[in-house]
C-alpha cells in the first residue's frame, strides 16, 4: 500500500460513505458517477480491503469501511473548518461571536457603540443564541458565555464576576414588610421567580441561608433571565438572578434587594471562550481588552450600587457557583 494514499480518492470515498449513493456523491463533488466509481475501485485496490457492500440500491460500509470513514470524515471536517477560518481572515475585517441572548441585549449591546467608535474599520457580527459554537466547523471568533468557566480544550477567561441577591420591586418589598419584620419570614411568604438557567438556583440559596419555604403551589419558571427580571420588576414576586443583567433596574430603583440582611454572593460568571489560536487575531485581542476594561468598570459600579442598599458582599463558598 502507498505510504501516502490518494487524497482525491479519500474525498470521493468520504462523500459516498456520507451520502450512501455514488450518484449523490458525484452530484455533490461535481463529477461523473464513473469518476467516483473509478476512484473507489482504486482505493480498495490500494488498501487491499472491501469498503462497501450494496444493499437495496444503497451502499453500506463494511467494518473496514466504517473505520476509514470515521477517520476521513473527521479529517475533512477539520480541513473545511480551517479553510473557512483562512477565508474569513482574508475576506473582511469582521469580528464574529456568539452570545447568550439576555447578556447580549442587556449588557453588551448598550456598550457596543464605544467599541465600534474605537475600531471603526471593523464590522461586528453577533449571534444571540444559547447554543455554544463549534469552533471546528463554524466561522466564529469567540463566544461570550455564562457559566462555570470549565470548557475542556478551549481558552476561557472571566470578564465579569456576577452577584446574586434576592430582588423585587419596592412595592412588593413593602407588602412583605407588612407581613413580618424578619426578612427570613418575609421571604417564606414571598412568591419565588425561578430563572432556570441561572448558575445560582433558589434551592441552593435557601439551603445556604437556612430558609425553609412552604411547598410552591404555582411556581414561576423562565428560561430567559430577561423575562424573570421583568416579572420581578412588575411586582410578581422575588427573583434570584444575575445582578449584571438587572443592574439598570437596580440603579433606577425599579428593582431593590429584598433585605440588606441577605448578602450578595460574588462568583466568576461571564467568560470569553475560544480556541487559544483565535487569540492571535488582532481584533480578538482588541475586543478582549475592551471587555476587560468595561467589565472591571461595570463590576465596580455594581458593587457600589449594592453597597448603597446596605448589602454586604461575600465570595461564593465551597459548593456554591464558581467553586463547584
Amino acid at each position: 500500500m502507498p505510504l501516502n494514499p490518494n487524497l482525491n480518492s479519500l474525498a470521493y470515498f468520504e462523500a459516498v460513505a456520507r451520502t450512501g449513493r455514488v450518484t449523490d456523491a458525484a452530484a455533490e463533488l461535481g463529477v461523473s458517477t464513473a469518476a467516483v466509481s473509478q476512484q473507489l475501485k482504486q482505493l480498495e485496490e490500494q488498501w487491499g480491503v472491501r469498503l462497501f457492500r450494496r444493499q437495496d440500491r444503497r451502499l453500506s460500509l463494511t467494518l473496514d469501511g466504517e473505520m476509514l470513514f470515521q477517520t476521513t470524515t473527521a479529517a475533512f471536517r477539520m480541513i473545511r473548518g480551517a479553510r473557512s477560518a483562512v477565508l474569513r481572515q482574508n475576506d473582511s475585517q469582521q469580528l464574529a461571536m456568539r452570545c447568550s441572548p439576555s447578556f447580549a441585549v442587556r449588557w453588551l449591546t448598550p456598550r457596543l457603540k464605544d467599541f465600534l467608535d474605537l475600531n471603526p474599520e471593523w464590522g461586528v457580527r453577533i449571534d444571540a443564541s444559547p447554543d455554544f459554537s463549534d469552533f471546528e466547523t463554524e466561522t466564529m471568533d469567540l463566544d461570550l458565555r455564562y457559566g462555570s468557566g470549565r470548557w475542556p480544550g478551549l481558552h476561557a477567561e472571566c470578564i465579569i464576576n456576577d452577584y446574586v441577591v434576592p430582588l423585587c420591586s419596592p412595592a412588593y418589598r413593602d407588602r412583605l414588610s407588612v407581613l413580618a419584620d424578619d426578612p427570613v419570614r418575609q421571604l417564606a411568604s414571598a412568591r419565588l421567580i425561578h430563572s432556570v438557567k441561572a448558575l445560582y438556583q433558589w434551592n441552593l440559596w435557601l439551603a445556604v441561608h437556612g430558609v425553609d419555604m412552604p411547598v410552591e403551589q404555582a411556581p414561576l419558571r423562565f428560561d430567559r433571565s430577561s423575562m424573570a427580571i421583568q416579572l420581578a420588576r412588575d411586582g410578581a414576586g422575588v427573583v434570584l438572578d444575575s445582578v449584571t443583567l438587572a443592574c439598570d433596574e437596580i440603579q433606577n430603583g425599579t428593582l431593590v434587594p429584598l433585605s440588606p440582611a441577605f448578602p450578595a454572593v460574588e462568583f466568576p460568571a461571564y467568560w470569553i471562550v475560544c480556541p487559544s489560536r483565535h487569540l492571535n487575531r488582532r481584533i480578538v485581542r482588541l475586543f478582549r481588552d475592551w471587555l476587560h476594561r468595561n467589565g472591571a468598570d461595570f463590576q465596580a459600579a455594581a458593587r457600589q450600587c449594592l453597597e448603597g442598599f446596605g448589602c454586604a458582599i461575600r465570595p461564593a463558598a465551597d459548593g456554591e457557583p464558581g467553586l463547584l
